[in-house]
């Protein structure tokens, strides 16, 4: 049987990690951040399976809850995830992995499973301890108010945000009886390699846990990587996938594969859209690389060059920038055949100048930049934001 991702199982943003049978989750005030908005989520699988796999970042300078997950993870089982927002317990030492540690010990403990089945996520400040006086104890309220309802996977969804003005989450499901939900968070320090994110997904298929780790890396490939706010790759970067098969669906791996990428497709468009500071959602196409990694080298240039960004915060089709910034791509390309195309409009033909940049009209909220390097049949699309005032006024006041 092949599963294809068809309108029957389009993306739907009202629910999320709940939706899939076998899940709970909540988001409770466990008082880490001093504004005393939720920042503790607690999301559990109640199986009959405890299939997980996880892709993380890959910043040499990892969090304590990266090392801690990545490590409980070689066994390829999770019963639980605990995430808290309001500090990232990263560069905290020994210390820090020891509050990692006793975290999924004091979930494990209430839940009555063993700490090396409990993921652990932390977002937020760099370089601080996190505040366990309050932590530990909030992860009893949070057990507390696990829910399998759209109210208990919003809550969840909530409790993870630092800079982000809303929730994002999701869910697709299938028409067989199977579905996948998660949430994500992010704004800033937002690179490939995942950007600066915490995501959870859940699914009720039965998929086994070396195609669950397969898919997962293929679909955050295409999507989570390939998105770039700010050239940032985070120190907490994780994306976990655990499976219940409480549906009682075997899932091919290509069919389970391509829903999942369509859903995380979706919170990626969701985290561009709730970017810090952000006023343009761009999308950069390029076509006709050599390779598809020439592709996406080129298009992530582009997504990370300032005059690029300032030019699209002005509504101000320069093109030159871009072509400036593709120059400066580690791609193969002849500049005398570059096409760039903004928004429909062909401002740089065969290298030079094509129809006047007047008629190219970015001042909306979406641009799309098409960059064609006639060096091959690969391409690739990469989405970025612009560089507004409110992004560098956001993170210059970030830590004070």
């Amino acid at each position: 049987m092949t599963v294809a991702v068809t309108p029957d199982t389009k993306v739907d943003r009202s629910a999320g990690v709940t939706a899939p049978a076998g899940f709970r989750a909540a988001g409770v005030i466990a008082g880490i951040k001093p504004a005393g908005k939720p920042d503790l989520t607690v999301v559990v699988n109640d199986g009959p399976s405890y299939d997980a796999a996880g892709v993380f970042t890959t910043n040499k300078v990892k969090a304590a809850p990266v090392l801690w997950s990545q490590q409980v993870l070689s066994a390829g089982k999770l019963k639980a995830v605990v995430l808290n927002s309001g500090g990232a317990n990263a560069c905290t030492g020994p210390e820090g992995f020891q509050d990692t540690h006793k975290t999924a010990e004091t979930l494990a403990e209430v839940l009555g499973v063993g700490a090396a089945e409990i993921g652990v996520c932390s977002t937020g400040l760099i370089g601080e301890r996190l505040p366990m006086d309050k932590l530990l104890p909030g992860l009893s309220a949070a057990v507390d108010a696990l829910g399998n309802d759209a109210a208990s996977s919003l809550a969840a969804a909530t409790a993870v945000m630092t800079t982000d003005k809303v929730p994002k989450q999701a869910v697709l499901k299938h028409v067989d009886g199977w579905s996948i939900g998660g949430f994500a968070k992010g704004a800033g320090m937002c690179a490939p390699n995942m950007a600066t994110m915490l995501s959870v997904i859940t699914t009720d298929a039965i998929v086994d846990q070396p195609h669950l780790d397969h898919a997962l890396r293929n679909a955050v490939s295409k999507t989570f990587n390939r998105l770039d706010v700010d050239g940032g790759t985070s120190t907490n970067d994780t994306v976990l996938l655990l499976s219940s098969g409480a549906s009682g669906v075997t899932v091919p791996a290509d069919g389970f594969e391509a829903a999942l990428t369509t859903l995380a497709a979706d919170l990626v468009k969701q985290l561009q859209a709730d970017a810090e500071g952000v006023t343009k959602h761009v999308s950069i196409t390029v076509q006709n690389a050599a390779t598809e990694a020439e592709a996406v080298a080129a298009a992530k240039v582009v997504a990370e060059d300032n005059l690029c960004k300032t030019a699209f915060f002005a509504s101000d089709p320069n093109w030159g920038r871009i072509a400036m910034a593709v120059g400066n791509a580690p791609t193969a390309f002849d500049p005398s055949l570059l096409d760039i195309t903004l928004n429909g409009a062909a401002v740089c033909v065969a290298g030079g100048k094509g129809v006047d940049r007047s008629e190219a009209d970015i001042s909306g909220l979406e641009i799309e930049v098409v960059i064609d390097l006639h060096a091959g049949n690969a391409s690739a699309t990469v989405l970025t934001t612009d560089l507004s005032h409110a992004y560098v006024e956001e993170n210059s006041a970030y830590s004070s």
